[in-house]
């Protein structure tokens, strides 16, 4: 069992002290403006990022950010992947600004004819020419044959790459069980593969699935509620020994249903 089970969830940004008071979450994550645009990071809390950092640490609540979706710093499409650097560093400069734990971001893909190789080396670049004011948490995916940490071979080619980088010991890792489960790797020891990779896990996002192993469907269902095996899915979180955040369906009354889940089984 871990030493202790910290846990929070996905919120709504424009008052995460108050979401995680409704919740009785030890943290929140959430999303600094729209997480399908390259519009930049926006701090709707009353007050602003000073105001938001001040009264989160007051209440002792503990602040990650989801990078957006649209962020692909592996691809070798400049039209994409010089925007998703610019926005990249515009959001860990927001996070750094409000306090926050990490900034969590996706591996991205390269395109079908690229050799992978290139978009490891274009997360060495990117993390290189990245001021990184805080932790960069990149996480596991759930889908694509062109992903960059859908499998562990190519979370293994990017860590490598990152490696070479300076300021490659402000990156750690994100496990999503709900992304590992469809990526259909081994959640037995998904862990112990991870670590002996990244030699970190910092951050666990729990949450089930409501599709098949393998899958490659990135669909998040309650804890208990969908097809992964309920001690598979204790085991990892257990295992991990890091915070923990789910990214459920549903409001606060739907998340403490999930942090009482975990509290009995993990």
């Amino acid at each position: 069992m871990v030493s202790q089970l910290t846990l929070g969830a996905h919120v709504d940004q424009a008052d995460p002290v108050a979401e995680a008071a409704a919740r009785g979450a030890d943290h929140v994550q959430f999303f600094l403006g729209d997480p399908q645009g390259y519009q930049g990071p926006e701090v709707r809390y009353s007050g602003g990022a000073a105001a938001l950092r001040k009264d989160a640490e007051a209440a002792g609540v503990g602040l990650y950010v989801h990078a957006p979706y649209v962020i692909n710093v592996a691809t070798t499409n400049n039209r994409i992947r010089i925007p998703s650097r610019k926005l990249l560093q515009q959001h860990v400069d927001a996070a750094a600004e409000i306090g926050a734990r990490g900034l969590i971001v996706h591996g991205g893909h390269v395109n079908k004819a690229d050799d992978p190789q290139v978009g490891f080396d274009n997360w060495r670049k990117a993390v290189q020419a990245t001021d990184l004011k805080l932790p960069l948490l990149i996480e596991n995916t759930a889908g694509g044959d062109n992903a960059m940490t859908r499998q562990l071979e190519r979370i293994e080619g990017v860590w490598a790459a990152i490696g070479e980088a300076t300021g490659h010991e402000d990156v750690g890792f994100c496990l999503d069980t709900c992304h590992a489960w469809a990526s259909g790797i081994d959640l037995a020891t998904i862990v112990e593969a991870i670590r002996a990779i990244t030699g970190r896990i910092d951050l666990v996002h729990a949450n089930d699935s409501r599709d098949a192993a393998g899958s490659g469907a990135d669909r998040h269902t309650s804890l208990g509620g969908g097809q992964v095996d309920p001690d598979l899915l204790a085991g990892v979180i257990r295992d991990a020994g890091a915070p923990v955040v789910c990214e459920t369906p549903g409001g606060a009354d739907a998340h403490r249903a999930d942090f009482a889940w975990l509290r009995e089984h993990v």
